[in-house]
């Protein structure tokens, strides 16, 4: 999977072998989007906004940074949001809530790390729109819901579709899959509300409206004391490891580089299932989303990358009068 992954960012005569595959894929995807718009599947409609954070690339693009950013600034402008979840790479079936200290194994990763870092009601579930029910059941102070990465699960009705694109990768070759790494058609863009661009730069011949974002590192904290942070300073010039197991490592590899830091990297699959054994001796530096998952491990000298979103003006204010639109005031 990763040998192919990489040949849908670079020239790869073979990948036409698989082009019968990538028009099937197209055929099934429009299929099922026009299903849920006549009617065929249900919709589960909120009596609450939802908010649909997502891509059209397989992989990380930088969601996750994304909905902590919009939940900071809802919370600021007066709302209590929720967050719901598919809960990739966890065990769980049906619709579950996630603690701070829940097994990722069981929930999924990137739902414990929302978990930690935002400190509202997590929800996951293969079922979005139950788990958003449950979670409304079970918080019935929450005014909005955050869909993380839920642009292609039809089933939960949405007041408002942000799509996140690496704006170093991009649309890779521009196939679907599995001859490229396109969920949906680029087409699709044209139908949702923004844009957001990882990496700041704009993209060309865009159809809705874009923002910049850049994902801000400043401080390690160490892993069994997250009490304990240091600048990036501390590790330039010392034989350190780095190990990522995200959708794009080489991100975070050459956010070490920017920083002075030469470490040895060791680029591990999206959502990687890690032993103890993954992981090298000495001074290990890893991001957020492995740390969830190595945490457990006792390491002595291991420290995750904190990362926040910086994300450029006007996506906040557009966000909450489509919000204010549809008749939601926060309270």
């Amino acid at each position: 999977m990763e040998r192919l992954a990489r040949c849908w960012y670079r020239a790869c005569p073979w990948r036409f072998l698989l082009a019968p595959l990538s028009l099937i894929f197209l055929a099934l995807v429009t299929l099922r989007r026009w299903a849920y718009r006549l009617g065929w599947l249900r919709v589960t409609r909120l009596h609450v906004p939802v908010v649909v954070v997502g891509n059209i690339t397989a992989g990380g693009t930088g969601k996750t940074p994304l909905v902590i950013w919009l939940v900071e600034r809802l919370r600021q402008a007066g709302y209590r949001p929720g967050i719901v979840s598919r809960g990739y790479g966890g065990r769980a079936k049906a619709a579950a809530p996630v603690r701070p200290d829940s097994d990722p194994a069981a929930v999924g990763d990137e739902p414990v790390l929302l978990a930690q870092r935002c400190a509202c009601p997590v929800w996951v579930g293969r079922r979005r729109a139950e788990a958003a029910q449950r979670l409304l059941a079970f918080h019935p102070e929450v005014d909005v819901i955050l869909s993380d990465d839920g642009l292609q699960h039809h089933a939960l009705g949405r007041d408002l579709e942000l799509v996140v694109v690496d704006g170093e990768r991009g649309f890779g070759n521009g196939w679907l899959l599995p001859a490229g790494p396109l969920r949906e058609p680029r087409a699709r863009l044209r139908s949702v509300d923004a844009v957001v661009v990882n990496g700041g730069q704009n993209l060309a011949r865009m159809p809705a409206p874009q923002f910049g974002m850049v994902l801000a590192a400043r401080r390690f904290w160490k892993l069994g004391q997250p009490e304990q942070a240091v600048e990036p300073a501390r590790f330039a010039g010392r034989a350190v490891q780095a190990v990522a197991g995200i959708g794009n490592p080489e991100r975070f590899f050459h956010t070490l580089r920017q920083f002075g830091i030469r470490a040895e990297p060791h680029a591990l699959s999206d959502h990687h299932r890690y032993r103890a054994a993954d992981i090298p001796a000495g001074t290990v530096l890893m991001t957020e989303k492995d740390a969830v998952k190595c945490a457990r491990f006792g390491l002595p000298d291991a420290w995750a990358l904190a990362v926040d979103a910086e994300v450029a003006m006007g996506l906040e204010k557009m966000i909450l009068e489509r919000i204010n639109r549809h008749g939601h005031k926060a309270h």
